[in-house]
């Protein structure tokens, strides 16, 4: 028999009218926020700016996730330019083309929202609280196109306010501030660091960090670098990273090596960065080191193993030769022989290591096409770009290079080498541009 008095019980009914005052309050509290937002863009007087911005930004601060949805909606529909505006003052500017029709034209095109977000950024702790905001935005992006707007306009401010002529480098060693190494620890994002002892290791003299800082984060490292002195151009990461080898005497400093390269700040995904602290971190190291004669890099290759598990369907290539198309084609052969049809298996440290030599030439000949041919399209694999973009060379593909089970993952072991050369840089990057993948002779000869 039913309990009337549960059933009567007033309890759900209060818990669904205390969520609605809930939601009401919420929705007006931001609503409030909001209204802020257009009277800090409407003050004139330079005193009074600050002081509103900087009580925007600890509201924003406070603000719980579907509260940050409903303002990211406003800021995408009621801070965007104004469509008729905009049209009159491209009208006036086609009709007659001038100084004054142009600036009237840009003035009404620029959305609202980026003056408001140059306003922010002027009150106390301002750079940090809109890096917070994009990293909240980026996180669901994906689930709202709509919010697209207020992305490329977070974007290019942070694009600018980030510019590396503002940026400080300096050099993280093992007297840095413990909060620091801390966050070294935290944001190694290619090469876990296993604690203090290992970290210890990667600063002595003979490894080298670096990294970039901002100065409204004076105390947070942006993204930094590790780079291996060494006498030869390196074929495996475990030497680079055993906690235990012996320090390389500077005598022997022959090779900067480039083997990690970690982003701290979500917030700033898309701002260029690394390709600037590569290039500064050369130039400082050349000048501390005369010796040094090759910088390069010992890179993964993250999208390798998804690449290959699309089998022949992936030679799709423009100007890719019919003899070297069907050497490629006779690779898949080997290793779909070779793994019994599932190139995962190459993802086992034991199988891998037990490859003939046909097939462990015909895994580099892949990995060599993946690299030349897949790069310089917009799915192609995000180090490669990276790095050719940034005006490497494709120097050197090296097998059983990292056997960790990362590795092993996501590229079967094998790991790149990109040369830096500090006098070619700009005609490589500038060759990737147009879809050439600058390259040694050694890796085109594994086609």
């Amino acid at each position: 028999m039913p309990n009337v008095l549960t059933d009567l019980s007033p309890v759900p009914a209060l818990r669904k009218a205390a969520q609605h005052l809930s939601q009401i309050s919420s929705d007006r509290r931001v609503a409030r926020l909001v209204r802020e937002c257009h009277r800090l863009l409407s003050v004139r007087a330079e005193a009074n700016s600050p002081v509103i911005a900087q009580a925007i930004i600890r509201e924003i601060e406070t603000l719980a996730e579907d509260e940050v949805d409903v303002l990211f909606d406003a800021l995408a529909h009621e801070f965007s330019p104004h469509p008729a505006a905009v049209l009159h003052a491209a009208q006036a500017y086609a009709a007659g083309p001038s100084a004054a029709t142009l600036a009237t034209l840009s003035a009404v095109a620029e959305p609202p929202r980026q003056e408001l977000f140059r306003r922010l950024n002027r009150a106390p702790g301002g750079t940090a609280a809109l890096v917070r905001l994009r990293r909240r935005l980026l996180k669901r992006l994906r689930e709202h196109g709509e919010w697209q707007s207020v992305e490329a306009d977070l974007l290019h401010l942070l694009s600018s306010w980030f510019n590396p002529g503002f940026l400080e480098m300096r050099r993280v060693d093992w007297s840095s501030p413990a909060h620091l190494l801390e966050q070294i620890i935290r944001h190694e994002a290619v090469h876990a660091i296993d604690g203090w002892d290992d970290l210890r290791r990667r600063l002595q003299p003979d490894r080298r960090c670096f990294a970039f800082f901002h100065p409204q984060l004076a105390e947070t490292p942006l993204i930094f670098v590790e780079v291996a002195l060494v006498a030869a151009m390196p074929d495996a990461i475990a030497p680079l990273i055993d906690k235990n080898s012996p320090v390389t005497s500077p005598k022997q400093y022959r090779v900067a090596a480039f083997y990690s390269i970690s982003n701290c700040e979500p917030g700033l995904r898309g701002v260029s960065l690394g390709n600037f602290l590569i290039k500064r971190v050369a130039e400082a190291l050349k000048e501390e080191l005369p010796q040094l004669k090759t910088f390069c890099t010992l890179s993964p290759i993250p999208g390798f193993m998804a690449w290959l598990a699309r089998g022949k369907a992936a030679l799709v290539y423009d100007g890719l030769k019919p003899a070297t198309l069907k050497r490629l084609s006779a690779a898949h052969d080997a290793l779909a022989a070779a793994t019994y049809g599932d190139v995962s298996r190459l993802a086992n440290r034991e199988f891998l290591q037990a490859l003939d030599g046909d097939t462990g030439d015909a895994l580099l000949a892949l990995a060599s096409a993946y690299l030349i041919h897949e790069s310089p399209r917009a799915q192609g694999d995000p180090v490669a770009r990276f790095h050719l973009d940034n005006g490497a060379r494709l120097e050197r593909l090296n097998a059983l290079a990292d056997l960790s089970p990362k590795g092993l993952r996501q590229s079967a072991g094998l790991m790149v080498n990109y040369l830096y050369n500090l006098d070619r840089v700009e005609q490589s990057h500038e060759d990737f541009v147009n879809g050439t993948v600058t390259h040694a002779r050694a890796v085109s000869s594994l086609l």
